[in-house]
């Protein structure tokens, strides 16, 4: 179903776009006038092409798509038009893969469907990709509504360059949200596609993960480039806590713990217990002990595996934070304690990425 009829749309069609927007859509309707529109606004000088892939839309987004492709040519923006009407959608990984797939673009500009894009994004992050051809561009946001996820938003806009790089094992997942992400075309290439298994795939933490093991980097334009909408229908409420839990601690085992002869886990409640079960053995003996600020946790003195395979079963130290030494895997969770751990953790002057680790 590709559209472009006519004599102007053809010779945009012959010059390679710039920029790429990269949308695929799944029953939008309430939000696509909207998103379509922050795609006729942007202020970007250079050639840009809209690539949607319609994944099996039962609602009006096909007629909207349809409406805003005829304003988008006549301002110059080539339209590509993808998708398909099986019963079922083919999933969000499946989609952006065909929206690439059919697109031109030397730039790729991920957009979804019910957010919307501020006029400078694709000027501003283009500006960024051009001068990082192996990194993934991202940017600060606004949420909508403004008071949904406070402590995530605070944490996608307020991480530092570095963080961008050692804060990526967190339940946060990437560092630079999705539907913000800026890249070239050959890098993409170079990394991807999405894995498409759809519903309970975490395809763009996949993609993350697979992005900075072929050294990839991560930038983040320090402007509000996208208004990033939060409701309970979104895809990612769908993803399994487990699955995601097993691909993070894979890719820490993988990414992390291979530079330390042997670390501490930092909270021996709960999560920390958790991680410490999740581990591989080979990873489990390196763990010298577990620390934290609990009396009650540290008066125990120890934490006994029970489920362990080795004779005698493990017993790990627990010990007071100013007892244990570094490198520390944090299964704290940030910003939720009025601030007391992240005081507990200045104060022993480490370094980020060096001597601790985010985990929570």
């Amino acid at each position: 179903e590709r559209s472009g009829v006519g004599g102007a749309s053809e010779e945009l069609q012959a010059m390679q776009a710039h920029v790429s927007v990269i949308l695929p859509v799944h029953n939008a309707e309430p939000w696509l006038d909207e998103c379509l529109r922050s795609v006729l606004q942007q202020d970007f000088e250079g050639t840009m092409e809209l690539s949607v892939f319609n994944d099996a839309s039962k609602d009006k987004s096909g007629a909207i798509i349809e409406k805003w492709r005829v304003k988008l040519e006549d301002s110059g923006v080539h339209v590509i038009i993808g998708g398909h009407d099986s019963p079922s959608p083919r999933g969000v990984g499946y989609s952006k893969n065909q929206a690439v797939a059919q697109s031109s673009g030397s730039y790729l500009c991920f957009l979804d469907s019910d957010d919307v894009m501020m006029p400078q994004r694709v000027r501003l992050q283009h500006q960024a990709a051009v001068q990082h051809p192996s990194s993934i561009v991202g940017c600060r946001v606004r949420r909508d509504p403004p008071n949904s996820t406070e402590r995530y938003t605070r944490w996608i806009n307020q991480l530092t360059p570095e963080q961008l790089l050692t804060q990526v094992f967190t339940a946060n997942g990437p560092t630079v949200i999705m539907p913000t992400w800026f890249c070239s075309r050959a890098w993409f290439s170079h990394v991807g596609p999405f894995d498409e298994g759809g519903q309970g795939v975490p395809e763009d933490l996949l993609f993350f993960y697979e992005h900075l093991r072929k050294g990839g980097g991560v930038i983040r334009v320090d402007q509000s480039l996208l208004l990033y909408r939060y409701h309970p229908r979104a895809a990612t409420h769908s993803l399994l806590e487990t699955t995601i839990w097993t691909h993070r601690v894979r890719f820490l085992e993988e990414q992390a713990l291979p530079r330390w002869a042997g670390f501490t886990i930092w909270n021996a409640g709960k999560q920390g217990r958790r991680l410490y079960r999740s581990l591989t053995a080979a990873s489990q003996r390196k763990v010298v002990a577990f620390c934290d600020v609990d009396e009650n946790k540290i008066r125990k003195g120890f934490y006994c595996h029970e489920d362990s395979q080795e004779r005698p079963k493990p017993r790990i130290p627990i010990l007071h934070f100013r007892a244990a030494r570094p490198p520390f895997v944090i299964c704290v969770k940030l910003d939720l304690t009025g601030g007391a751990f992240e005081d507990n953790l200045r104060s022993l002057h480490l370094q980020e990425g060096q001597d601790f680790l985010h985990f929570s």
